[in-house]
């Protein structure tokens, strides 16, 4: 039987939430074994002057741990 752990991580990207998405998922792999999913927990924006100026997303990453 296969036992994970989730850990959370915000990322973010100044062109948009599925690149903050893709760029967190690829820095967890980076450092976590066994990435098997992420949920999105959390959405937002920073604005200045009324543009936008960067997408953040704060995701929990699921792995499983090795035996």
């Amino acid at each position: 039987m296969a036992i994970a752990r989730v850990t959370e991580i915000t990322a973010g990207s100044r062109k948009g939430f599925d690149d903050a998405v893709e760029k967190g998922i690829a820095r967890a792999n980076k450092t976590l074994k066994n990435v098997t999913g992420a949920w999105i927990q959390d959405m937002k924006v920073e604005v200045e002057k009324g543009k936008i100026t960067e997408y953040r997303v704060n995701m929990k990453v699921t792995f499983v741990l090795e035996d």
